[in-house]
């Protein structure tokens, strides 16, 4: 069975950060442990109840994707073995599956999005403005619709608890340079075109994804903390793919779906899930690593 971790408590080990999903530790030689924990969130709220195995699947996943993808823009792993940085007193098997070793590099402070399809917060901006992110778009598209080609759409990265916003490239790059945000638009669109032609052959829609990027000392540019996950992506199933509605997914979505039912104001605490939406969203999950990777965890 797979393991259940809502947070984690290494003795001995600085942690440094404590996100949404992943708790965070310092280590010597300028190196990071990442745990993916089973939390989860939804409209930046994290929820109560964790989603067993989550962590697990997170992080086989993007590894995965990490390896394939190397060869476009390095990334963040170091294949440091798990045993030779982990407390004497810890459970190694609970950490086996979710937990990586990592280059420390400096956050670029923005969420790096590729869109190839009009849903979400893109399609509710399009059908306000016509336009997503300052990028004007054709007119009469709708929800679920392919887009021309895909865009590169930023937005900030919100603290726990608060609401990303969607931002023009030009605001982006006022804040972090005109030639980092290039790098970074470049780096988002190129894995996201390679993957979302991989994920196609496999019978799956990458509709949109959200990537992490830092700078080394020398400023050379990586890609980190997740990639191309149910928690970082949409992923439709390509044979029940409609134009017209919000597509049935691999992802989130399902939580997502079931919260808007609920009388919420999007804001912490976050209620309870049912225990068949868990079971539900777990199965998706486990379904996405298995048909994009050939993964089965046991």
């Amino acid at each position: 069975m797979p393991t259940t971790l809502l947070q984690s408590n290494l003795s001995g080990l600085e942690m440094i950060h404590r996100g949404k999903v992943r708790d965070v530790y310092a280590l010597s030689g300028n190196r990071l442990l990442i745990v993916a924990t089973d939390r989860l969130s939804a409209f930046d709220v994290v929820l109560p109840d964790p989603i067993p195995g989550k962590g697990e699947m997170l992080t086989q996943i993007s590894n995965f994707w990490f390896g394939k993808t190397a060869h476009i823009v390095p990334n963040h792993l170091l294949y440091t073995p798990l045993e030779d940085v982990l407390p004497s007193d810890t459970n190694v098997a609970l950490y086996s599956k979710r937990a990586v070793v990592t280059k420390r590099l400096k956050p670029v402070p923005v969420e790096a999005i590729a869109r190839g399809y009009l849903i979400g917060s893109g399609w509710k901006d399009y059908q306000t403005i016509g336009s997503l992110c300052g990028i004007k778009l054709p007119a009469g598209l709708r929800q679920a619709e392919q887009l021309p080609e895909p865009i590169f759409t930023p937005s900030t990265k919100a603290a726990v608890g608060d609401h990303d916003e969607n931002v023009s490239f030009d605001v982006m790059a006022a804040a972090v340079g005109k030639e980092l945000a290039e790098q970074v638009r470049d780096a988002t669109l190129a894995i996201y075109k390679w993957a979302a032609a991989y994920a196609a052959e496999r019978g799956i829609i990458i509709a949109d994804t959200k990537f992490e990027f830092g700078t080394d000392e020398d400023g050379k540019l990586y890609v980190m903390d997740e990639m191309l996950t149910p928690d970082s992506s949409r992923f439709w199933p390509a044979d029940q793919y409609q134009i017209g509605i919000s597509p049935p997914s691999y992802d989130k979505q399902f939580v997502r779906d079931y919260l808007e039912t609920l009388v919420w104001n999007k804001k912490a605490p976050g209620p309870r899930v049912p225990a068949e939406v868990i079971a539900g969203t777990s199965a998706k999950y486990a379904e996405a690593l298995q048909r994009l990777a050939g993964i089965t965890l046991e």
